[in-house]
């Protein structure tokens, strides 16, 4: 269509289209068949397609999104190049995840590595800066676990998958408050550990007669008490 034939107040194109009235009776059967061919798709990929989704089913389900929805709209488009392409998405990403499961290495250049974001109670800035997660997201994902300070956190991991996972310190040690400096009346409840210092920043420990002028793991100088 030339761009000078093009009308906003032409309802019929805007709604109907350019296709002959039988087209959207094929529109159902096309559906039909799609939604199909997508339910065996995701039967054959495993029961993971329906919980959380792994970085290799992620591709796999935009990528049948993306060879799916064409013929199911396009009249000059047939049904049969989608099935070959959700055939071939379907096999490539059983093969890959067979051989991750028998493969570490494998696993780990396609699914990715776990990472310690907080290990013995203080964060680890370089790994959450090369994870891409900031102090503030840290400190919420502990908060929304029901602590409250750092000295609880025996590890936190950030999983392959995105998710979080926490291991607890079994003996809770001073460590620094994870609640917001605004909420001071909050903060206020809190224990303060007499004696005991660590970072305001990152949580590194640091004893009151050394009271270093920069912490050793991020380099600041915000030194406050460990509370409990």
């Amino acid at each position: 269509m030339k761009p000078e034939e093009m009308k906003l107040t032409d309802w019929h194109r805007i709604f109907i289209g350019e296709v002959p009235g039988m087209f959207y009776v094929e529109v159902l059967i096309r559906t039909a068949v799609v939604y199909a061919l997508l339910m065996i798709a995701m039967r054959l990929m495993g029961k993971r397609m329906a919980a959380q989704l792994s970085r290799t089913e992620m591709v796999a389900m935009v990528a049948l999104a993306a060879s799916i929805g064409i013929p199911i709209l396009a009249p000059d488009r047939g049904l049969v190049p989608g099935v070959i392409s959700a055939v071939v998405i379907v096999v490539g990403e059983r093969l890959i995840s067979r051989m991750s499961a028998r493969n570490q290495r494998m696993e780990a250049i396609v699914e990715d590595e776990l990472d310690i974001l907080v290990e013995n109670s203080v964060m680890k800035l370089d790994t959450m800066l090369q994870c891409r997660v900031t102090r503030e997201r840290l400190l919420a994902q502990l908060r929304s676990e029901g602590l409250y300070h750092l000295g609880a956190v025996k590890r936190l991991y950030l999983e392959s998958n995105g998710a979080f996972s926490l291991v607890e310190n079994p003996t809770p040690t001073p460590g620094l408050s994870v609640l917001p400096d605004w909420d001071t009346k909050y903060r206020e409840r809190q224990k303060a550990v007499s004696g005991s210092r660590v970072c305001g920043f990152c949580g590194n420990p640091a004893s009151v007669a050394v009271n270093p002028a920069n912490c050793s793991n991020c380099g600041k100088d915000q030194w406050t008490t460990a509370v409990l």
